[in-house]
């Protein structure tokens, strides 16, 4: 998958894991040199702002990566804050989502494609385990390939540099097609991270914080990032703020669809219910429409059961809440 579009910031010098601290809910110091974690930034008000990875390239050097809608953003939040809030930090943040061009290789063989499309390299499980970095070159430019995953499975992405971006894309696709590789595009990562329980841009809508989104255990007992103070408001405590959980539509022959609100089975569709359907998509593993969803905390019980009425369609559909983790709960797939 083409995934060039993803915000790349080059952050560096001495205090460039200082800055990521503050900026990130999760620590970001005692990140190792070849590594990469994922990481959540909250508004000054305690909204999550935005997701991503960060990958340690050298004790100075960052290379963050943004969501696709929110890389301007990102940028300009980050500067903003070097000008006002941090001036003393010794840091410089640098857009570099120009000079990279980025794929995805994802899928149970993805390692083996890897082997054949960059043999010079050792892309084994020691060498590049899971959210990991290996460093090369191809066609004499830098090629940086980490391994992470937003779709549960196995996947690596491939950063090089762009004037040869083309080039190394049909390359991947020659090494791969013993192996049946095949580009896909952004509705099949939709459908692979609905499964997986990944929250993206309909979960992450400027309304939602950790809690929310199950993600407070980032936190852990941090303190001193941006939005920390504010976002633990009693308001933001309230029982009957929504949290993330999955569904699962119980009848045949229908479908759930985004933005369906959410009722109990014996309310009136009427109101603005106990939550909403913010993600879709038909699951051809499980053979069922299933989603993610926003829910009163109060009447998250797994098991328990709504009707998802899409008033733009006169639609009422039976859902029951599940977890939001659909397929391979203990993320086997992506390890080993």
């Amino acid at each position: 998958m083409d995934i060039s579009t993803l915000g790349k910031i080059a952050v560096q010098g001495p205090d460039a894991a200082e800055f990521l601290d503050r900026v990130y809910v999760n620590g970001f110091a005692k990140l190792p040199v070849g590594r990469a974690r994922y990481g959540v930034m909250l508004r000054d008000d305690g909204i999550v702002f935005d997701d991503g990875t960060a990958t340690r390239v050298g004790g100075q050097h960052f290379f963050m990566t943004t969501s696709t809608a929110r890389a301007a953003d990102v940028m300009s939040r980050l500067e903003f804050l070097l000008d006002t809030a941090w001036p003393n930090l010794r840091v410089s943040v640098t857009s570099v989502s120009d000079e990279w061009a980025a794929m995805s290789v994802a899928g149970p063989k993805s390692r083996d494609i890897l082997a054949a499309a960059f043999a010079d390299l050792d892309v084994s499980n020691d060498a590049l385990p899971h959210m990991g970095l290996l460093e090369g070159r191809y066609r004499e430019r830098p090629l940086r390939i980490i391994r992470l995953s937003f779709s549960g499975e196995r996947a690596y992405e491939i950063y090089v540099g762009a004037t040869v971006g083309r080039e190394a894309w049909c390359h991947l696709l020659d090494a791969g097609a013993l192996f049946g590789l095949k580009p896909y595009g952004i509705e099949a990562l939709g459908a692979l991270r609905v499964e997986k329980g990944h929250v993206a841009g309909p979960e992450i809508d400027g309304r939602t914080t950790l809690d929310d989104l199950g993600l407070r255990r980032m936190e852990g007992k941090r303190s001193g990032f941006v939005g920390e103070v504010l976002g633990r408001r009693e308001a933001f405590s309230d029982p009957e703020r929504p949290r993330l959980v999955g569904l699962r539509c119980v009848e045949d022959g229908k479908r759930l669809r985004g933005g369906a609100i959410l009722f109990r089975p014996n309310e009136p569709g009427q109101g603005h219910g106990l939550g909403r359907i913010t993600s879709t998509t038909y699951s051809p593993t499980l053979d069922a429409w299933v989603g993610l969803g926003l829910l009163a905390s109060s009447a998250a019980q797994e098991g328990a059961e709504f009707i998802a009425h899409y008033p733009l369609k006169g639609e009422a559909v039976r859902a029951r809440v599940v977890s939001p983790t659909f397929l391979d709960p203990k993320g086997d797939w992506f390890h080993g």
